[in-house]
């Protein structure tokens, strides 16, 4: 018998066999997570043909939000603990919890990829940075971008640009790499996260300017 997330209704069955094998590198990726870079993990549900692992027939992420029952695995957790808190939701995605430690700033992927590399080459100082499969970029900075971000754009004199940007604060989660997003495929590092990074991202304003001229030039 496999093993499933959430509820009987619509999920697709993970094999024990297949759990067993990939235990030890998500449990690594997720201890990685909390007892290196510090961030709070929250185990998420997954996609299958356009059915979500929640169980519910009407929702509306499907593979990309929270699983309602499971805790979060919390800062600081060992392997042990993670390996304990993961073994209650075989086949969850990984999450990341937005607000506390960072921020997210959203950008389309082909004027995220221009901004990331003329970033580097101004030498700014740059955070994590993670590419989706639906065609987004993620760049982390310094919590509290979310609430400052329209007077961010105000005093830069985007405010009134129409621009593919968005901010993502307190409230949010993120699907971490190397967890699939919404059925659609793995989210993969574009700049992975430092020590000097993951607890301490740039703040917003350093980068705002740059992410927003390169998405006012970028067309699809």
């Amino acid at each position: 018998m496999g093993f499933t997330i959430g509820g009987s209704r619509g999920i697709r069955e993970i094999r024990p066999g297949s759990w067993r094998r990939g235990r030890t590198a998500e449990c690594t990726v997720v201890a990685e997570y909390t007892g290196l870079w510090g961030w709070d993990v929250v185990p998420g549900a997954r996609a299958a043909s356009a059915e979500c692992s929640c169980g519910a027939a009407d929702c509306a992420s499907p593979g990309a939000h929270p699983l309602g029952f499971a805790p979060e695995v919390p800062a600081g957790a060992t392997l042990d603990e993670v390996a304990k808190a993961w073994a209650e939701v075989p086949g969850a995605t990984v999450l990341l919890p937005v607000g506390r430690t960072f921020d997210i700033l959203d950008v389309a992927a082909p004027a995220g990829r221009r901004a990331l590399v003329r970033l580097e080459r101004m030498g700014l100082p740059l955070g994590p940075v993670t590419a989706t499969p639906d065609g987004r970029c993620q760049f982390f900075v310094a919590p509290g971008a979310a609430d400052e971000l329209p007077q961010l754009l105000y005093r830069m004199g985007w405010d009134d640009a129409d621009l593919d940007l968005q901010c993502l604060g307190l409230g949010s989660h993120i699907t971490a790499p190397p967890s699939d997003h919404a059925g659609l495929g793995p989210v993969d590092w574009l700049r992975p996260p430092s020590l000097d990074t993951a607890v301490a991202p740039p703040q917003a304003r350093l980068l705002l300017g740059t992410l927003a001229y390169v998405c006012h030039r970028t067309f699809p």
